[in-house]
């Protein structure tokens, strides 16, 4: 049991730390996150300038809300794992979780023959389950997240060809509206899918800043033994930070399925390197307690507007996974950076 003084230190050790991430009043804390938030748009800028005088065709109405597209899965998985990062954790999972939500997507409502409400509910309760697991490996039986995670992205990408039988689930018969939860369009000229991710990142905004969740998300991230000290129950909240992020691959998974009309089971790899890497250029660090999903929006753009541009300059894959692999090295430099002035 905690002491009246323990309590008393580890109490202000989570004030502060909450103060140095959703406050105004740490006037220093707040206008070093506003640089760093200013850097990745102005990056961001930066590129949308350069390929547009690289290329006639890449600031264009189709292209850019065809970059928009494509930010929206990462952009969705990137908000979810945001929570795990700041915690201090890491979720390797993403990515072939994505494609067993999908999956199960596709099982429920081609398969199975279920309304594409419940498909739906499915595919997401499915993402919410993984992210249970991580959660009990993580903070029960004291796996460290990469290993909890690497062994769900295992596991999880093995079960999405087991039951998928190594073969696409096709919407086009079964359900043919289903595409439009992605590829419709309730506002002209903007895909379902951006709407989504836009709504999602409000919601995950106000959950991290406004929210007893958002609050502690980042008091484990800065001292989880602090905390735990306080009173806080750190396993609970752990795991509900997991299950949070797991609704978020969910998501994807139904969005990437109704994108491409169909349950890809080998679609999920390399996606959560981008939406971590998404994450780590937003200014998250990767040692947990600072991050912002507002940096994380702006990371997931910078990303597409990348991909996109080498594409539509005819990079080759090869090359272009160079480039985006040298740009998270960067971000990760920048991030140590940040962390050695930090201590």
């Amino acid at each position: 049991m905690s002491t009246p003084e323990q309590s008393g230190s580890t109490t202000t050790v989570i004030q502060q730390a909450v103060n140095e991430n959703t406050d105004k009043r740490d006037t220093r804390a707040f206008l070093k996150r506003q640089v760093q938030q200013s850097l990745a748009f102005g990056t961001l800028v930066v590129l949308l300038i350069f390929f547009s005088l690289a290329s006639p065709n890449f600031f264009t109405f189709s292209n850019i809300a065809s970059v928009l597209l494509s930010t929206a899965v990462i952009g969705i998985l990137a908000l979810g794992t945001t929570f795990v990062i700041i915690t201090g954790g890491i979720d390797l999972s993403l990515g072939t979780g994505m494609a067993l939500c999908s999956v199960m997507t596709g099982v429920f409502i081609t398969n199975m023959g279920l309304p594409v409400w419940v498909g739906v509910i499915g595919g997401i309760a499915t993402g919410v389950l993984m992210g249970l697991v991580n959660g009990v490996n993580v903070t029960f039986l004291r796996l460290p997240p990469f290993i909890a995670t690497l062994a769900m992205m295992m596991i999880a990408g093995g079960l999405a060809l087991v039951i998928s039988g190594v073969a696409p689930i096709y919407f086009s018969t079964s359900a043919p509206d289903f595409k439009r939860i992605a590829l419709g369009a309730i506002i002209p000229g903007i895909p379902n899918a951006v709407l989504i991710t836009a709504v999602l990142a409000i919601i995950a905004f106000l959950v991290l800043s406004k929210t007893l969740l958002g609050r502690y998300t980042f008091a484990i991230g800065s001292n989880e033994e602090a905390t735990r000290l306080s009173g806080v129950n750190t396993r609970r909240w752990t795991i509900f930070v997991y299950m949070f992020a797991g609704a978020f691959t969910g998501i994807a998974g139904v969005v990437i399925a109704s994108r491409l009309d169909s349950a890809q089971p080998q679609i999920g790899t390399g996606y959560e390197l981008q939406a971590i890497a998404a994450v780590i250029i937003g200014g998250t660090s990767l040692l947990g307690g600072r991050g912002s999903i507002i940096g994380t929006v702006i990371g997931a753009l910078i990303m597409s507007v990348l991909v996109n541009g080498l594409s539509i300059l005819s990079i080759q894959t090869e090359w272009r996974n160079i480039v985006v692999g040298v740009v998270v090295l960067l971000a990760v430099f920048l991030d140590s950076l940040r962390n050695r002035q930090r201590t």
